[in-house]
């Protein structure tokens, strides 16, 4: 292929049944975009909500390495519409790469769009500064900084372990940074807390649900990195529970409560579901037993593949089978040295993984995988898995779904192109447009320049 146009477009004349929108989405989560200075927020003081960077970069490169995307943030998410492709509304979380072919810049009348090849494919919404932004905690900490949202405003993100316990070359996950994101915003001076304190994320709520008239916030998310010993006095399961718990007593029902941790034994999941959480992520990152164990050292170490799997089978029978979500970071199969070759073999082996679980009524969901420069899979594979691979993924994905009789997962908003805002994968923009959250609308956005 001449160009990253033809090769985008000939993607999808031969997946016709993997929505267009899709397909951009998958390339711009995986390779990621470059921003003129047109298109660059003005942090916390302007009209843009700016990337929060609320628990790894998503960057392809590091903060020192971005320009001025370092100093001015660029959006948190974009919309895509309309263009040569007549795209329909399109969230995509933002990953910078300043070498990326694809370019965010505001034409002569100051209207933003996405350009690729240098050719204007889609018109560019960026997200208002919610008015919950503009509101400090009386301590001065920003809400952003304590509570940031993201798809959309559908989803507060509430990372309140900024580390990871898995640490250093034997333990962390070859993929993540983490603990590498935490140190460059604390080299950089930016205000990064690495153990939230509940008081603080309150707080924050607090502010959230006063001016968050609309109630766009639908979900929270309660995360960080893995705790092997203990953070605060407190293990895991207790450490991000008593959290739940404080939001449940303090908001009862105002939002549905998720947590991402490791997978549990049995009586932890418990705790989580006695303090609140309605939806449980135990991430199991990549299917295939090898790299497992070579790309999760630390989970392979502490827990082990067998183990984990069967942990997330126990936590259906606390949960329900549809409220048991585990993740995984689509792509890195195919990361050389030790991923597979050819794009038949990744998608074989991980289709191989999603029946495993959806035959049990599990609902996995997936991250694009975004190779951050920082880590050993990023370091020795800048340019990430093949598009196709992220395309056949989605045609695989769906289709699993319907072989099994299962629908879109709860607690992700609205499926289906153009209703979608789950940002950092396109898993629901391929989903048909249906189940309890089809009918709602996410935010107007601006496609002014800041």
């Amino acid at each position: 292929m001449g160009s990253r146009t033809a090769l985008v477009e000939d993607l999808m004349e031969r997946f016709p049944h993997v929505p267009r929108e899709a397909v951009f989405k998958e390339d711009l989560l995986r390779g990621g975009v470059a921003f003129d200075k047109s298109a660059l927020s003005d942090n916390e003081d302007g009209d843009v909500k700016p990337k929060s960077y609320f628990i790894f970069s998503f960057d392809h490169g590091t903060l020192p390495e971005l320009g001025e995307a370092a100093l001015r943030r660029p959006p948190e998410e974009i919309i895509l519409t309309g263009g040569p492709y007549d795209l329909r509304r399109t969230v995509v979380s933002v990953r910078v790469n300043p070498a990326s072919p694809y370019r965010v810049a505001a034409d002569e009348e100051g209207l933003l769009g996405l350009y690729l090849d240098g050719t204007r494919i889609a018109d560019v919404g960026v997200p208002p500064m919610p008015e919950y932004y503009r509101h400090t905690l009386s301590n001065g900490k920003s809400v952003m900084e304590v509570a940031p949202t993201i798809q959309w405003g559908y989803l507060i993100y509430l990372t309140v372990f900024r580390v990871c316990q898995y640490f250093g070359a034997k333990e962390e996950c070859q993929y993540c940074d983490i603990n590498h994101n935490w140190r460059q915003h604390k080299a950089a001076g930016r205000p990064y807390t690495g153990v939230k304190d509940v008081e603080e994320v309150l707080e924050a709520l607090e502010i959230i649900d006063r001016y968050d008239t609309q109630k766009a916030s639908t979900a929270y998310t309660l995360t960080g990195g893995a705790i092997t010993s203990k953070v605060a006095g407190r293990d895991e399961a207790d450490f991000y529970g008593h959290y739940a718990k404080a939001i449940e007593e303090r908001f009862p029902g105002r939002w549905i409560g998720k947590v991402v941790a490791q997978a549990l034994p049995k009586a932890d999941v418990q705790r989580f579901k006695d303090y609140g959480v309605q939806i449980y992520h135990p991430n199991f990152e990549v299917w295939d037993r090898r790299l497992f164990e070579l790309y999760c050292p630390g989970k392979e170490r502490y827990v082990g593949r067998d183990e984990w799997h069967r942990r997330i089978l126990d936590s259906a029978e606390v949960f329900g089978a549809r409220n048991v979500i585990p993740n995984f970071v689509a792509g890195v199969e195919m990361a050389e040295p030790f991923g597979f070759t050819t794009v038949d073999e990744a998608i074989a082996s991980t289709t191989e993984g999603l029946r495993f679980f959806m035959s049990h009524g599990i609902t996995p969901r997936f991250t694009t995988w975004c190779p951050e420069p920082t880590t050993p899979l990023g370091k020795a594979n800048p340019q990430g898995a093949p598009l196709e691979y992220h395309i056949r993924l989605l045609e695989a994905y769906r289709q699993t779904m319907d072989d099994f009789g299962l629908s879109s997962p709860p607690g992700y908003g609205p499926p289906g192109p153009g209703r979608a805002v789950f940002s950092v994968s396109s898993f629901m923009d391929s989903l048909p447009a249906d189940g309890p959250d089809a009918g709602r609308e996410p935010e107007a956005a601006t496609s002014t320049a800041s």
